[in-house]
C-alpha cells in the first residue's frame, strides 16, 4: 500500500477489497435489535486502542437503539403516514432514517479521527444489512486460500 497518501483520502475501493478484514459480528442476546458486540477482536490488538473500539462500538449501538425506539412522536408519525397513504414519506424523512444519517456521519468521522490514520477503515454497517461492522486492515494484504 502507498502510505504516502494523505490520511483524510479516501482509499482506493479496488486496494480495500485486496486488504485483510475483522467482523464485528450483531449480539442478539437482548433479541432482534440492532445491536453489535463489544468483544474487542484479537486481530485488531496492535492495530487499535479497546477504548477507541469500544466507544465506537457502543456509540453505534447507542444511534441504533434511539432509531428503535418508540416515543410520542415515532406513533404520531406512524400514524400521519397512513392517513396520508404513506405519501408523507416522499416529502419527509422517517426518524430512522435520519438516525442511519447520523450512523453514516459517525463513521466518516471515526474514520478520519481514528481508524485511517492507524491504517483501518471502519465500513458503515448498512453497507453490510446491518449484520456485521466490518473494519478493514489496509496494511495487510489478504493471503488467498488454495
Amino acid at each position: 500500500m502507498n502510505h504516502s497518501s494523505p490520511l483524510n483520502e479516501v482509499p482506493d475501493p479496488n486496494q480495500v477489497n485486496q486488504c485483510v478484514k475483522v467482523f464485528v459480528q450483531r449480539d442478539y442476546s437482548d433479541g432482534t435489535m440492532i445491536k453489535f458486540q463489544t468483544r474487542f477482536p484479537p486481530e485488531l490488538e496492535d492495530k487499535i486502542e479497546r477504548q477507541a473500539f469500544e466507544y465506537t462500538i457502543n456509540n453505534l449501538n447507542n444511534i441504533f437503539m434511539e432509531a428503535e425506539e418508540a416515543s410520542c412522536s415515532t406513533y404520531c408519525e406512524g400514524c400521519l403516514a397512513c392517513l396520508t397513504a404513506y405519501l408523507m414519506y416522499i416529502c419527509v424523512q422517517t426518524h430512522f432514517e435520519k438516525c442511519l444519517r447520523k450512523v453514516a456521519k459517525f463513521v466518516v468521522e471515526q474514520n478520519e479521527r481514528v481508524y485511517q490514520p492507524r491504517g483501518l477503515l471502519l465500513t458503515n454497517p448498512v453497507d453490510r444489512g446491518l449484520r456485521v461492522i466490518e473494519i478493514t486492515v489496509l496494511d495487510q494484504p489478504m493471503v488467498p486460500r488454495t
